[in-house]
């Protein structure tokens, strides 16, 4: 038997990890919307305007964790689907805004159980009291990495 047989390996970093669930997540998101013509990152997109309504497209962007650039071509592919409509901003004319369309909210409706169901495909097996700790810890590192990148 040769030594590095018998020594054993060394666990996967939370980095490697959290960025492998994250691949298999938009990958299953993938599969799901592809029959709508949507990507993960839209379908992140359209609900970060769910929740957050009119923002600008640089504030999405930073919202959605994608550059200023991939938000642009987005924002162009969503408003041809007619699922966000650009506006003036109420309290800034000089302010361009983004909302969801009615099709928007009707595409994420159509979804969200979808949606749900991966997400308890996802977390089957945990309990309820260690999913919301999950949620909170995964927060705080999110809070953490802000932090860093806001620098």
């Amino acid at each position: 038997m040769h030594a590095e047989e018998t020594s054993p390996q060394p666990e996967p970093t939370l980095l490697y990890t959290m960025k492998q669930v994250e691949l298999v997540t938009r990958s299953c998101l993938d599969d799901l919307l592809r029959p709508a013509g949507l990507t993960a990152l839209q379908y992140t997109a359209l609900t970060v305007l769910e929740r957050q309504p009119d923002l600008t497209s640089a504030q999405l962007a930073r919202n959605s964790f994608v550059t200023a650039q991939t938000m642009t071509d987005m924002v162009k592919a969503l408003t041809a689907q007619q699922l966000i409509a650009r506006h003036q901003d109420a309290k800034d004319r000089r302010r361009l805004v983004l909302s969801l369309t009615s099709e928007g909210r009707a595409l994420l409706d159509r979804f969200r159980d979808a949606v749900a169901d991966l997400e308890a495909t996802m977390l089957a097996g945990l309990a309820a009291n260690d999913i919301a700790g999950l949620r909170r810890m995964l927060l705080i590192c999110r809070a953490n990495l802000i932090k860093i990148a806001e620098r």
